[in-house]
């Protein structure tokens, strides 16, 4: 097992680096970087979406007489080719791409994520500070989706075929194909002050008065502002948890281990939960991996929008959109080492519950 670890470690370096050479470059070719922003700025032009479609640049070429500096930036037109200089060098974009992704996974390494372009604050310190609401979101979801959708896949499982696995795999399905963020629109207009109710707060974790309340109170407040983006998110979780269940423990049934148990005459429970349950429950862990980096990241994304939850998932969008390329990397950076690590100890746990699974007998 030892060697398994080490081999998995190693493979994660050429994994980190390349998907972050692949993002990297993906953004050497997008428009509309950090300086055009600043230079749509002090144009006058709004946001970066503007000056990306004027042609300034054959003003600019006219003006400066040419400059190379100057006139690769639309919309730069009468600002002066020194200034850009120095908005580049700012940024670091004097360097050849080169060697700026190399002083960039450097800095990574040591976890140096250097400062926010537009934030005048460190990125490791803005991760920090979100990433409260994006853990609540994700051990939660992660917690109730899992405690609500394995005992009921069981019983589906056990059911199979009868009117109660009938209706709720009607319900699941439904769940399944309707998108969270437009379940979350629905929840807002119907209990967050919409057109009907309004019970639920629209927009943070906590209230304004959090630090006022008792110890109790601060927990009810807490779940109180959390009930709408979890039951959202758990709509999507809770159908692919109880499926997945479902089939894998009805295959696990049908294996003669199973038959052999009941003809020795034990009953129902201890054949499931002391023989199915082992061997059924691999491929549900398996899941976890991918269910939490969903729920913790992606599958908050739209959902930090909605609600207006400053976590790590709207810190991201924001950082995308305005084109602050290093809580871009940093984020992508976090995440995906998260999702290697976490995917490793998936595999470490697979061992723990069932000794008969070897990866070093596998090639990785």
């Amino acid at each position: 097992m030892g060697a398994y670890i080490l081999r998995r470690l190693l493979l994660m370096v050429p994994t980190i680096v390349g998907i972050m050479a692949i993002s990297f470059l993906v953004i050497q070719f997008a428009p509309g970087g950090p300086v055009e922003q600043v230079i749509a700025q002090l144009s006058g032009q709004g946001d970066g979406a503007d000056q990306r479609l004027s042609g300034g640049g054959d003003m600019l070429n006219q003006q400066f007489g040419g400059d190379e500096t100057s006139a690769k930036y639309r919309g730069a037109q009468g600002l002066d080719p020194e200034l850009i200089a120095k908005l580049e060098k700012q940024f670091g974009f004097d360097k050849p791409p080169l060697t700026r992704f190399l002083e960039m996974m450097w800095n990574y390494i040591r976890f140096d994520f250097g400062e926010s372009f537009f934030r005048n604050t460190s990125v490791i310190d803005l991760i920090v500070e979100k990433m409260p609401v994006s853990i609540s979101l994700g051990v939660w979801i992660l917690l109730i989706s899992y405690a609500i959708s394995i005992p009921l896949g069981i019983k589906k499982a056990v059911e199979d075929g009868s009117p109660f696995d009938v209706w709720t795999s009607g319900v699941i399905v439904i769940g399944y194909a309707v998108p969270s963020f437009l379940f979350g629109i629905l929840l807002i207009v119907l209990f967050a002050g919409g057109s009907f109710f309004d019970w639920f707060p629209l927009r943070g974790l906590v209230s304004d008065n959090f630090a006022e309340l008792s110890w109790w109170q601060k927990i009810l407040d807490y779940f109180w502002h959390l009930a709408l983006p979890l039951t959202a998110l758990l709509l999507s979780a809770f159908a692919t948890t109880t499926l997945l269940t479902k089939n894998s423990f009805i295959d696990e049934i049908k294996k003669q281990y199973v038959v052999t148990a009941r003809a020795k005459g034990l009953g129902e429970r201890q054949v499931l939960y002391g023989h199915v349950f082992r061997n059924a429950m691999l491929i549900v862990i398996a899941g976890i991996p991918g269910a939490f980096i969903s729920a913790f990241f992606t599958g908050s994304l739209l959902i930090e929008n909605i609600f207006s939850l400053d976590g790590l998932g709207r810190l991201g969008y924001l950082a995308v959109v305005n084109r602050d390329y290093p809580i871009v990397f940093a984020t992508l950076y976090i995440f995906s080492l998260m999702g290697l690590v976490v995917s490793l100890v998936s595999d470490l746990i697979y061992t723990w519950i069932d000794p008969r699974i070897d990866f070093e007998r596998r090639d990785v």
